[in-house]
């Protein structure tokens, strides 16, 4: 490597500067050169994958847990198969730098019929298919390398969405001038006087309620308001509740959690204490399909107040240009200044049972796992029987819950937690994976291994696509998997295999099989036998609701 600064250690630094330490993805012509800054670089480092589409989704789940993730492919084939992962980043609001090598300016310029194209000369069309999963996307030239480089990192930080950066090889080994400051998200100019009047109109709506409950959901996490939140709750514990992709947001065994809010689909108590609030404020909050069992939510307009991360609404009225944190602190200064919010005491969270002896099933499941986790956990639970199933646990303080039901692209979260893994290794992640979802992704494993990572994997093997199963054609063999010998996957995967397994069918073996794991300090998978149309309560409600629509 020249001894010269280039773009490309202007762009490395620029990650390093946003906290981003490490680089997910894959090897390939148009991005070696690049690759050789990045292996001398001394604060971010090279995390291959085994292909895109596993390294967008570990990108995602760094990015979840550190803040904000990148990840290099090469042009054309790489960045296409690791489209997908960038979508559920956009749908979910994960800030991901997608960070695309690409044929010298040159080359495009004369329109040449390279490898990795389309045979047209036509270097633009990827970029372009890039437009709708990306915030901002920035083509890197002689002219405007650096200044694109923050823009398209400043505007991916700010709406917390990915980012698109096209960099021809020439442009990478341009010279240029190191930065001198840190990259921030845009500043919103307060208007005080919006301000004032979503205070008033705050204050009005609680002052006529003699119940108000707090909903929160992701978008809390993504925009910064995760501890307001907490230390709102601890200190002044109204009822409160979460939805699925906002699970963790609290200490779930505090005063005042009274559980996973999913519409229609929540149990008795958790929807009576949410619904029948005469105000519920929603931070953060998406309902989607799945998570609301079909969109069953009873909470009309005029009685929610709701925080959108530049916008809120109290009742009908919308007010524009107010970030979440400022409404945030508006809102817990109103409740602490009125007695109204405490004449009912908090509901208390629902004890814990213990877990069914006997053959597993997805109830005894899921309380034996609930007694395992620890604060200070990372959580991942695959979308199907695992996501849904996860919305019944009882999660201890700072425990980070990961899950895509929204985008609900299966098989993410295996290697979603090789990147969370990646951004905490000081912390225990935990995974949970339908077999039907780990056979898209199980190649990742392989980079656990490589790196010494010591993840518990929990693989429930119910024989199939049992969500599919749920929804439609139980017993039609399109909801079939070819049947995998899990136990030995590792062993596949790893030359140096540091991993042991364990098949479980009983509770007492799940259980056991996890006091192992803990104390084994290595890469666990424990196969859990399930019988294969056993089904977590919320599935069993969201299932059919999807069945309706879809007939619709």
């Amino acid at each position: 490597m020249e001894n010269n600064y280039t773009v490309a250690d202007y762009l490395l630094d620029r990650l390093a500067g946003c906290g981003i330490h490490h680089l997910f993805g894959v090897p390939g012509d148009y991005n070696l050169q690049f690759l050789d800054h990045v292996i001398q670089h001394p604060a971010v480092h090279w995390v291959g994958c085994a292909n895109e589409l596993n390294a967008a989704y570990a990108a995602d789940g760094y990015g979840r847990c550190q803040g904000a993730a990148a990840l290099l492919t090469t042009f054309g084939v790489g960045e296409l198969s690791a489209i997908n992962g960038i979508a559920g980043s956009y749908a979910e609001y994960v800030p991901v730098l997608q960070i695309v090598g690409a044929p010298s300016s040159r080359v495009q310029q004369r329109g040449e019929l390279l490898h990795h194209t389309l045979g047209d000369g036509d270097f633009s069309p990827f970029r372009r298919m890039y437009e709708p999963v990306s915030a901002a996307q920035g083509l890197l030239t002689a002219q405007n390398a650096c200044y694109e480089i923050d823009r398209v990192i400043r505007t991916m930080l700010t709406e917390s969405r990915p980012g698109y950066l096209l960099l021809p090889v020439d442009i990478a080994k341009m010279a240029a001038v190191p930065p001198v400051n840190v990259i921030t998200p845009a500043a919103l100019q307060s208007n005080e006087g919006r301000l004032e009047r979503f205070r008033l109109t705050v204050e009005a709506m609680i002052g006529e309620s003699s119940r108000v409950a707090l909903l929160a959901d992701f978008l809390a996490q993504r925009f910064g308001v995760r501890h307001m939140l907490q230390g709102w709750m601890k200190d002044f514990p109204l009822p409160h509740a979460t939805l699925l992709m906002g699970k963790g947001l609290f200490d779930e065994t505090q005063p005042g959690f009274v559980g996973t809010y999913s519409g229609a689909a929540s149990p008795p108590p958790v929807r009576e204490a949410i619904e029948s609030a005469d105000t519920v404020i929603c931070v953060g909050v998406r309902f989607s399909d799945t998570i609301t069992a079909g969109f069953t939510q009873q909470l009309p307009p005029g009685r929610t107040i709701d925080i959108q991360p530049f916008a809120a609404r109290v009742g009908e009225e919308w007010f524009s240009g107010i970030t979440m944190q400022e409404a945030v602190n508006i809102l817990i200064a109103v409740c602490r200044n009125n007695p109204r919010c405490m004449l009912e005491p908090a509901p208390e969270p629902a004890a814990n049972h213990a877990p069914h002896q006997g053959t597993l099933s997805q109830q005894s499941f899921w309380q034996t796992l609930n007694a395992f986790i620890r604060p200070g956990d990372i959580l991942l639970a695959d979308q199907g029987t695992a996501a849904f199933g996860a919305a019944s646990l009882r999660l201890p303080a700072q425990v980070e819950l990961l899950t895509q039901p929204l985008w609900g692209s299966i098989g993410f979260c295996l290697p979603a937690a090789f990147g969370a893994q990646t951004a905490c290794p000081e912390r225990r992640v935990i995974l949970v994976s339908g077999d039907g979802a780990a056979q898209l992704t199980i190649q990742e494993l392989g980079s656990m291994l490589r790196d010494g990572q010591r993840p518990i994997i929990l693989l429930l093997n119910n024989d199939g696509y049992t969500v599919e199963r749920a929804i439609h054609g139980a017993h039609q063999r399109y909801n079939d998997i070819a049947r995998w010998n899990w136990t030995q996957i590792p062993q596949a995967l790893s030359l140096d295999c540091q991993a042991e397994c364990w098949r479980v069918s009983e509770t007492v073996q799940l259980a056991q099989a996890l006091e192992a794991a803990e104390h084994h300090h290595r890469l666990a998978l424990i196969e859990v036998m399930l019988p294969q149309a056993d089904l977590p309560d919320l599935l069993r409600e969201v299932s059919h609701a999807l069945e309706t629509r879809n007939s619709e």
